[in-house]
């Protein structure tokens, strides 16, 4: 079986097993994503331009971040628990093309969401988007980092511990984060930390792609994304290879 032949068997496998899944999480991800750009609006008195253009550009990171760092690591789990991460293992091809597949459609379900949210901000607040050549690339970079961390832990951890690890991820992303608020809100501390984890180097990125003219991100951003993305995707293939 060649590479191509492989993929196109695994992708479509892994899209039925989880079709319905998939639809429902996408549904879910553009709730999400207009609850972030309308709603946390209702927490501040009277929102500026600033503050709006925080929240708008911040809602497509937290989608990222929810599929790679959310979804991906309970699929993980339940095919864990029901013996079928073990069936994967007898499939005759390379293990990177199982990872592939699972890439692309985590890619796919977090597209309706970043365009509901944005076109949703667009037209209620005109925020003053300003988009980047780096818009596609940015977005792809980020994606496949929050899925490469996400392959990663929940490969290494118990379905349990993974599941705990997500939704401590979720909390961490939306309220201690500098996605929808700027950096210098935060304690010392946690700005030190930040600029190790990858979580403030996705929003400075995407930031900088849908409003360029306000938002810069600096080279460190980009490596910062690139050292996660392949402690995650190297760390879950090691471990796909083990016996």
């Amino acid at each position: 079986m060649n590479g191509l032949s492989a993929y196109k068997y695994v992708f479509q496998i892994q899209f039925f097993r989880n079709a319905g899944f998939l639809i429902f999480m996408t549904l879910i991800q553009i709730l999400i994503s207009i609850g972030i750009v309308i709603g946390f609006t209702y927490m501040i008195p009277s929102p500026d331009t600033d503050t709006i253009l925080f929240l708008t550009t911040g809602a497509p990171t937290i989608i990222l971040i929810f599929s790679g760092l959310v979804i991906l690591p309970q699929q993980i789990g339940s095919a864990k628990s029901d013996g079928y991460l073990n069936f994967m293992r007898t499939w005759p091809v390379n293990r990177s093309v199982i990872l592939g597949a699972d890439t692309i459609l985590g890619l796919l379900i977090t597209i309706p969401g970043i365009v509901v949210s944005t076109i949703v901000a667009h037209l209620m607040f005109n925020p003053g988007y300003d988009l980047s050549w780096t818009v596609v690339p940015a977005l792809l970079m980020i994606a496949l980092t929050s899925i490469g961390v996400g392959y990663g832990f929940s490969y290494l951890l118990s379905p349990v511990a993974s599941l705990s690890v997500s939704q401590i991820v979720v909390f961490f992303s939306l309220m201690f984060s500098p996605v929808n608020y700027p950096m210098d809100r935060l304690p010392e501390w946690l700005q030190v930390l930040h600029e190790f984890l990858p979580i403030y180097s996705m929003a400075e990125v995407m930031r900088a792609s849908l409003a360029a003219s306000t938002f810069d991100a600096s080279l460190g951003n980009y490596i910062n994304l690139l050292i996660w993305c392949i402690l995650g995707y190297g760390g879950a293939i090691f471990i796909l290879n083990k016996r």
